[in-house]
């Protein structure tokens, strides 16, 4: 242990630190670490004490995906990248809390890896294994000739054939179906017209279901025109010239109330987020 610095926790008393406790302590380590150049022992010392305080709270996001067919062990890895980058990343300057911010870090990192690695067809489990090693042969190449590589290029850098590497790349297909929102071909459609706009619309009940149970709480805090913006909008299905026409103000107004409310319940769902984290009881089954 570098002198002048706190002695690490041992696991015995991570487990039986309290939230609050190992937060304080984060805090103060955060403190520390701001001070301390990044290439010293000291500086990569205090740095994983912090990774290790904080790992609870990876399992407590990985928690939500519990029922996932990814392997929980898999998460766990790809929640404590999250958080790396999350301490990496941080800056106490800012005036916010470190749990605040290593949430959607974490939860990020998580969803990406579900998106790289989920196959909404039956893909065999060696394609699989080959697409994601050519991405990540691709997006390596790609960075070091500032462009996008060509599959003769792949194939010579990850030791396969140029067929072995085109088939990789047409797996990607399976993985990653175009997004609703892309421009189709433009040479099949000069238009560029999206996808979706060649789709029925999706069910809006199940958005609105989901919205609804999720800000049901909070709305008495909100000043009462904004409630009854929300209602007249996400309840009654009302459009923004409707809303403006009820309450007196200019559709305008009403877009602005809206986006301004929405952000404000955005900034509230993050907030119970982190104090479910700061409350809670530690997840059961994880880790």
């Amino acid at each position: 242990m570098p002198p002048d610095l706190p002695r690490r926790p041992t696991a015995a008393e991570l487990r039986r630190m309290g939230k609050s406790e190992a937060r304080e302590l984060s805090d103060a380590l955060f403190g520390r670490l701001a001070g301390l150049a990044r290439e010293s022992r000291a500086y990569s010392y205090v740095r994983g004490t912090i990774i290790e305080l904080n790992m609870p709270l990876v399992r407590f996001i990985a928690a939500r995906y519990r029922h996932r067919a990814e392997d929980m062990e898999d998460i766990l890895q790809v929640g404590t990248i999250g958080l790396i980058k999350a301490v990496d990343g941080y800056d106490p300057r800012r005036g916010l809390e470190f749990v605040t911010y290593a949430i959607p870090t974490i939860t990020g990192e998580i969803k990406r890896f579900f998106r790289d690695t989920s196959w909404p067809v039956r893909v065999p489990r060696g394609t699989q294994e080959l697409y994601l090693a050519v991405v990540r042969g691709s997006d390596r190449l790609e960075q070091e000739l500032g462009r996008q590589p060509r599959p003769e290029e792949i194939a010579e850098d990850l030791h396969l054939t140029v067929e072995q590497a085109a088939e990789g790349l047409l797996a990607g297909r399976a993985c990653r179906p175009s997004s609703l929102d892309a421009l189709r071909d433009q040479e099949a459609d000069e238009t560029g017209s999206a996808l979706l706009d060649r789709l029925g619309g999706c069910d809006p009940g199940i958005e609105l279901a989901d919205f609804r149970t999720a800000v049901r709480p909070l709305l008495a805090r909100l000043p009462e025109r904004e409630q009854t913006v929300l209602k007249l909008r996400f309840w009654d299905g009302c459009t923004q010239s409707r809303i403006a026409d009820r309450i007196g103000v200019s559709q305008m107004h009403v877009s602005r109330l809206l986006s301004a409310t929405l952000a404000l319940l955005r900034e509230q769902l993050d907030d119970l987020d982190a104090d479910g984290w700061a409350d809670g009881p530690e997840p059961e089954g994880v880790g």
